[in-house]
């Protein structure tokens, strides 16, 4: 990506004089409809981003949207610094801005990251085989399959992207796609409205003949839209998931430490562990507590609308590998015996059932709880994780455990496949496609660049695409 120094002297060049009005009118452009849309001032929404965001996103794009515009009362802005004070520049720079003069925004697909020096982006407008684009500093934050609009730019042999870059979440680059497919249907109305809030003069027959790279560019406000309504909703309106378990309890990290009475020693509490059915042993101070067959059923295609959760709840769960619902894990920990669940119900529940086969041989627990809310505004504070396991080990457990529950989801149906097992779905055409959007959407959601030593993020999907027969599809 392109840094600001690059463009220095062209930014202070461009807000004065003849071209000052000019970008006004491109950058109200790229504004207006998220004013009308949210309710919002411009300086309001400015705020409500924050000036850095609100300059390394929205400023950028309408900036470079400039850069690429050519109007009736005095051309091209960029042509005509060139032309003055193109002396100045160095040899590269003349180049990448020849380059960015004749680029368009687009909506690409993320792939095959490289941090620090590149990654593919597939143009999911106009089609085509994906772009090996040279790049440092977004590889850093970039996820595979994230969808971005940026413009790629060709600097010699080398193929760049410009500074204006927006991150689409999924659903809205679903709709910002959508509302491309419906150029052609639109009315000669809705063109015109279309044509003049993007600062265009509107000739539908020469709207007809554009090429899909001529229509991007005159379409670029409209990725800035779509992606400043969905960041202002999400900053003012921040999504929480409604997780549940499978019981239908609010998730919520619970922990009941209860210290050993002074003469109980720890190999009774192992005995009587491994004498109980219902609690088996995962390592020599560890076990799990599981339901009894029958208790709670695994999700099924066959469950019926009453029985399923509604569109916006996640079910969060742990099975064992006998297919048993694992309902907490118990662990003796320095002469205390420790229950973890993930509800406060199960807790209750949990201490209850230790309380009643330990009797005296246990003191009162201390409960601590951790809802979602919480969790995530520790995170948002940079708290640092307590866990005293060595990275490497936690790394190693959390492939495991992501090995074994997704070769069980496998066969397990799937809701985003209509109900379908992703084996079952690879059988047909359109399954295909819907099993690959899944797996794009599974691999995105769990990677986190932003914390390198996260355990998800050094997880490799890519045996799940080959045992569905996909390999040669992830691209």
């Amino acid at each position: 990506m392109a840094t600001k120094h690059i463009l220095d002297g062209l930014i202070k060049w461009s807000m004065r004089d003849r071209w000052a009005d000019q970008f006004e009118a491109t950058l109200e452009d790229h504004l207006m409809e998220a004013c009308d849309e949210t309710g919002l001032e411009v300086d309001e929404i400015v705020s409500t981003l924050g000036e850095d965001l609100f300059m390394s996103t929205v400023w950028a794009c309408a900036f470079e949207d400039f850069l690429t515009r050519e109007f009736e009362d005095g051309g091209s802005a960029l042509d005509d610094y060139l032309k003055r004070r193109g002396w100045k520049e160095s040899a590269s720079v003349r180049t990448y801005l020849a380059g960015l003069r004749h680029s368009v925004m687009s909506l690409y697909e993320v792939s095959d990251i490289v941090r620090g020096t590149s990654f593919l982006a597939r143009d999911l407008i106009r089609g085509g085989e994906p772009v090996l684009i040279s790049e440092r500093s977004a590889t850093q934050s970039l996820k595979p399959w994230d969808r971005i609009a940026a413009r790629v730019i060709q600097v010699g042999s080398r193929t760049e992207i410009g500074g204006g870059l927006l991150v689409f979440d999924h659903e809205t680059s679903e709709g910002l796609l959508e509302s491309f497919e419906k150029l052609d249907s639109l009315s000669s109305e809705e063109k015109r409205e279309l044509a003049e809030a993007n600062g265009y003069d509107f000739d539908e027959e020469a709207f007809m003949e554009l090429s899909p790279t001529e229509r991007l560019r005159v379409s670029a406000p409209i990725f800035t839209t779509f992606w400043l309504i969905d960041a202002i909703d999400r900053i003012q309106s921040p999504r929480i998931p409604d997780l549940r378990n499978a019981e239908g309890d609010e998730v919520m990290l619970c922990e009941a430490r209860f210290p050993l009475s002074a003469r109980t020693a720890e190999h009774d509490i192992r005995a009587l562990l491994e004498s109980r059915p219902e609690f088996r042993a995962t390592s020599a101070t560890s076990w799990s507590w599981v339901a009894e067959a029958g208790d709670v059923a695994k999700p099924a295609a066959t469950a019926s609308e009453h029985d399923r959760p509604s569109p916006g709840t996640l079910t969060f769960e742990t099975w064992s590998d006998e297919d048993a619902l694992v309902l907490a894990d118990i662990r003796l920990d320095d002469r205390t015996l420790v229950l973890s669940t993930n509800s406060k119900q199960r807790c209750d529940r949990g201490c209850a059932l230790l309380s009643d086969v330990f009797g005296r041989r246990l003191r009162k627990p201390l409960v601590r709880t951790e809802s979602i809310e919480q969790i995530m505004a520790s995170r948002n504070s940079g708290a640092p994780p307590q866990l005293d396991i060595p990275e490497d080990e936690q790394r190693a457990v959390v492939h495991d455990y992501m090995d074994r529950h997704y070769r069980d989801v496998l066969d397990q149906p799937v809701p985003a496949l209509g109900g379908q097992t992703p084996r079952a779905a690879v059988k047909t055409a359109g399954g295909r496609i819907k099993v690959i959007e899944w797996l794009k959407l599974m691999e995105n959601r769990s990677a986190n660049p932003s914390d390198p030593n996260n355990p998800m993020e050094s997880y490799d999907f890519t045996w799940l695409w080959t045992e569905l027969g996909l390999s040669e599809l992830r691209e």
